[in-house]
Formats: C-alpha cells, structure tokens, sequence
C-alpha cells in the first residue's frame, strides 16, 4: 500500500461567515484499541454540590478557550488549574482572555508552572491533579487525549469530531464504554443536541409529528475556515510537523475534512433525526475548486446517505467565498415539512402545524451546565454512543466522496487505516499526503 497515494474510507448575502458566528449561524502514537482495554474497571467518585472541581484545558485555540469560559461559568465551584498546548503562546493567550473576564477571573488558578507546552502537553494536563479535561485539540489528536484521560479517570468534554479515522472514533467508543463503567462523565461539542428549540423540534419528530419521515436534506454552506497559506510563507526552519499543526484544518489527518469538522454539526442533526440509526449506504460527490496550495482537503462535498427503510438525507456541504451560504435543516415527512433555517425558531407544518416559543439559553453554556451538574449529581452523563456515531457518519461522507465508491455501514467499521501518524516527533519528515482522487483513491 502507499500511504501517499491512499487515503482511508473513511446566507443569502454571499458574505463568508466566520466558523463561530456560522455555527451561531474545536502527540504521538495513534491510539490503538489494545490500549483502551487496559483501562482498569474502577469506579470515580463524583463531587457533592459544593466541592471544588478541577479543570484542566488541552487544546488552547479559540474553542478551547470559550469551553474553559463556559466550564467555570457552569458553577462557582468549578476553577482551571491546568492549560495546555502544542504552543507555549498559545497556552499564554487562553490565560489572558479568561482573566479579562471579570465574571471568572477569579476562578482562573492555572499559572506558569501549570502551563504546559509540546506534544506531550496533553498528558501533563492530565497528570496535574484535574478532576475534568476539555479536550479542544485539532480533532486528529482527539482519540489519543479522550483514552488518556479515561485512563486516568477524568471526566471529559470533548469537542467535535471525535478523530479523523475511524479506528480513532472507534477507540473513542471503546473509551467512553469504560468512562461508563469507571462513573466518568462524558460529554461532546454536538452542540445542538444542547439547544432547546431543536431539542422540542425532534422530540417531535421522534413522537410522530412529520408521520413517516421520508427525506432529509442538510445544508452547511459557507466559506473557508483556515485558507492554507502558500509554502513561501513557510518560515525558515519551521518543521513539517509544526508546518502542518499550525495550518490544521487543511490537512485531514488533523481536521478531517470540511465534511466531518464543521459540517459534521448537520449530519449529527441527521442522526439525530434518524434516532442515532446510522444509514445502510452512502454515495457522494465532491472535490476542490479553489486551490488550496498544499494543503489535501476538498472545498465541496455532497453526500447521499440512504436507510433500508428507503429514507434518503442528502447533506451539502461546501466552504468557498462569495458564494450563497445556508445552514439549514428540512426534514420531509406524510404529514408535513420540519424546517430550522439557520437559527430561526425551528417549525412544522402540516397536519400538526408548530412552532418553537419556548426558551432559548446558550446552546454552548448548556452543555457544560449539564455536564457538570451530573458529576455533582453523581449521575454522570455519558454520549459516548452518539457522538462516535455521527463522527463516523461523517466519515463515511468523506470516504464516499474521496473514492467515488458506495460506502456501507459495515464496510466502514471494517476501514483499518489510520490518518494520524504513528510515533509523531516535532523533528521527523512529514510528507503530505495528495489530495484525493474520486475514481483512484482506494478504500483500507
């Protein structure tokens, strides 16, 4: 097999949203399942209302450090003892946004000498006497840092996607199994599950309001996230690892793909429509129009997911500028439409004409209000299933639209392949891989 040249099966104006206000319209040996089944089955006692709980912070970019906001603004009680990152600065600049913030400045104890920094920083993190990790890496770290801290007993938020594989998804699974059995609470960046509008919305659905759902069609079309830079701006002397780590989101090992990072939302929303039931096939389409220098990821995709139930979800995606731009949601049923267009209040019309009126809240505030009252509560919550499910799913899109191929379910828990590279040093040679090739791309 050559690793070059395989890669796994894995708004009306035309304005560019950003990544935030579009969703308001997230190192070393790839983790291995031998790993996770040397956890050891010990159950984690839980904190009482008032004890203190520490935090700790790996993955120091902008989402990670808007979850440390949200995580000390989930309860008095809760401090942040611990950041840390692949880059010292970064570590540096999270402190200094959260101590900004006169509403938890004071819950903010991380100094110096709990700032870690390296490929290693992740699992001094965890070794620093926290009780919670967030975990906002680039998501290809994401398996090795959610394994880690089960192992060691953390309750963990982690952010979306679960990896960029799918044995890394897997290991995730596997993980989270065991955070079951260990009292560990687990919780995921899905962040609309987390929404009260959409959240009444499906439960409607689930109940019967659309009847018989027949088709789903998603959209998240925006524009580019991170633009990769061209390989002249690559400063003297910087590696390939620290090259690519810092341009992250245009390299699948370490994003996954428009597709299974940002659109990912869309398609949790689709299993979520579906009652986590993942879908028998998929086909898709897609590719890059707009160069994207070195960088190996596709600007579009189109993914046609189909249940043996003949129920159809078609999710379109694309990140391009001065294009039309939509995040969308409508979901056809026997009885009527279910439409959420962007962050409108979600409706229903039909037999059983709705429309959301209820409260609204932070969608990303609530997650971490319930994670952390359930480890008060001793009632720890735990999406384990749900969130590898639709990374999966993700994943699947990708790989339909890579090879040009179907793509079953069971053929894509059987992918072997890793993306993430085995035994990462910040000095060794890191070729990047080409860019897919629909028709050529084979499935591992």
């Amino acid at each position: 097999m050559n690793a070059n040249s395989t890669l796994p099966a894995g708004g009306r104006s035309g304005r560019p949203f950003s990544r935030r206000s579009f969703l308001k319209t997230g190192a070393a040996t790839a983790v291995a399942g031998a790993v996770v089944s040397q956890i050891p089955f010990t159950r984690v006692g839980y904190a009482a209302g008032g004890e203190t709980l520490k935090i700790g912070l790996i993955g120091c970019g902008g989402r990670g450090t808007g979850a440390a906001g949200q995580a000390l603004k989930a309860h008095p009680n809760n401090i942040l003892t611990a950041v840390g990152d692949v880059f010292p600065e970064k570590c540096a600049r999270a402190l200094n946004v959260l101590k900004r913030n006169h509403a938890i400045a004071s819950r903010v104890k991380a100094t110096a000498e709990t700032s870690f920094s390296g490929l290693d920083a992740f699992q001094k993190v965890i070794d620093s006497g926290v009780d919670v990790v967030l975990l906002a890496t680039p998501p290809g770290f994401r398996p090795q840092h959610f394994v880690a801290a089960v192992k060691a007993g953390k309750h963990i938020f982690a952010e979306k996607p679960l990896g960029t594989d799918v044995p890394g998804a897997l290991a995730i699974r596997k993980a989270a199994e065991e955070a079951k059995k260990k009292g560990l609470a687990v919780a995921s960046g899905f962040c609309w599950r987390a929404e009260y509008g959409r959240r009444a919305f499906y439960q409607r659905v689930h109940e019967g309001a659309l009847g018989e759902l027949r088709a789903i069609y998603a959209t998240y079309l925006t524009g580019p996230v991170k633009p990769m830079p061209p390989a002249s701006k690559r400063p003297r002397g910087m590696g390939d690892v620290e090259w690519q780590i810092r341009n992250w989101y245009n390299f699948v090992w370490l994003g996954g793909d428009g597709i299974a990072e940002q659109a990912c939302h869309s398609v949790d929303k689709i299993a979520w429509a579906m009652q986590d039931q993942p879908p028998a096939r998929a086909v898709a389409s897609g590719g890059r129009d707009i160069p994207n220098n070195e960088g190996n990821i596709f600007d579009h995709v189109d993914v046609f997911y189909e249940w043996d139930n003949g129920v159809r979800a078609t999710m379109a995606q694309r990140q391009i500028a001065n294009c039309y731009s939509d995040n969308s949601d409508y979901l056809m049923g026997a009885k009527g439409l279910g439409t959420i267009k962007g962050w409108s209040a979600p409706i229903i019309t039909g037999e059983n004409k709705w429309r959301y009126h209820g409260p609204k809240g932070d969608m990303y505030q609530v997650e971490h209000d319930e994670l952390f009252a359930s480890i008060r509560a001793g009632k720890p919550i735990n999406q384990g299933h749900s969130m590898t499910q639709s990374t999966i799913m993700a994943i699947m899109g990708r790989t339909a639209a890579y090879t040009g191929q179907m793509i079953t379910w069971d053929q894509i828990l059987k992918v072997k392949q890793r993306l993430v590279p085995e035994n990462l040093t910040w000095d060794m040679k890191l070729p990047i891989r080409p860019m897919a090739v629909p028709g050529k791309t084979r499935i591992v």
